[in-house]
């Protein structure tokens, strides 16, 4: 593995210390990796969300660019329509769907 030299704040540095310490890891090279596979792992749901989202406004365009759409003449009008979607969604999939 190549050798990399990095420049830690004084927080940073009591951090490494403190964990290595603990005994959940071994050196300091471990946090670092450690902390590296954490934000790999970010970095790849965060591109997933973004394509997810990416896809929903492709098909929220295309459903306004073919009429399907509503309207509501108030917030609590949207409002009620958002309470019936969710009521729809917890029925056909069960409590957890509209945390998914």
């Amino acid at each position: 593995m190549p050798t990399r030299n990095v420049v830690l704040t004084d927080h940073q540095t009591q951090l490494v210390d403190r964990l290595v310490a603990s005994g959940r890891y071994q050196n300091a090279s471990e946090v670092l990796r450690e902390g590296l596979r954490l934000i790999e792992g970010r970095e790849s749901e965060e591109t997933v969300r973004l394509e997810a989202l990416r896809d929903a406004a492709r098909i929220g365009i295309a459903d306004m660019d073919a009429g399907r759409f509503c309207t509501f003449e108030s917030p609590s009008a949207l409002d009620r329509h958002l309470d019936v979607l969710a009521d729809e969604a917890i029925t056909r999939e069960g409590p957890g769907a509209l945390s998914k």
